[in-house]
């Protein structure tokens, strides 16, 4: 998990290294940036690991990645949509912490998550949005972030986006186990085998 998270992390920087400084006012992802989207990502796949790891848990309160994710859709919609609202605003302000040369920063911020996660016992208790978990099954859900993201960045900017194959195995993974627990399962094992196709606009998140 650790060697996968740490691939993704210098995959998500290399790609930072190709944006030309005037793409990060275009389009990015909904009502975002590019640079506010490259803020979300930086926040929840690199920062949010390093602030995660200082802060240890007590109780391990979530499982499983995908029930990390399949939280979301427990909890009242009002919560969630504060929660968005809230991330809307950290995405902002990641975006403009970043600076004009947002490669840079984020270079440092990958190094600084993994040398955290490479400091850090895999079965060791951390602090996440959903509560306490174990490190190794955490981290998967930020392998997941700077993956998804970085498609995302592709699709805003026109750049190639090559995660490494771990990285891409381990996220599908992720989005399948998420889909099968949150009664989605048949849908996108149909899909995924051309027997059927997705409505529009469907997401497992």
């Amino acid at each position: 998990m650790a060697d996968t998270f740490t691939a993704a992390a210098h995959a998500f920087a290399d790609l930072l290294d190709a944006v030309p400084a005037d793409a990060l006012a275009g389009p990015g992802l909904g009502e975002w940036t590019v640079r506010e989207l490259v803020g979300h990502a930086v926040s929840a796949g690199l920062a949010g690991v390093v602030a995660a790891l200082e802060q240890p848990a007590t109780t391990e309160d979530v499982a499983t990645p995908e029930a990390y994710y399949a939280l979301a859709k427990t909890v009242d919609p009002a919560f969630v949509q504060t929660v968005v609202a809230l991330s809307t605003t950290d995405a902002r302000d990641w975006g403009a912490r970043l600076g004009e040369r947002p490669a840079v920063p984020v270079r440092q911020l990958a190094g600084q998550a993994v040398a955290a996660v490479s400091a850090t016992a895999a079965d060791a208790l951390v602090t996440t949005a959903a509560g306490g978990m174990r490190l190794d099954r955490w981290l998967p859900t930020r392998t997941f972030e700077l993956v998804v993201h970085g498609f995302d960045v592709e699709a805003a900017t026109g750049l190639e986006f090559a995660p490494p194959v771990d990285a891409l195995a381990e996220s599908a993974a992720l989005a399948a186990r998420l889909a099968a627990v949150t009664g989605d399962g048949p849908a996108v094992l149909l899909a995924l085998t051309g027997r059927r196709g997705l409505t529009a606009g469907f997401s497992v998140v």
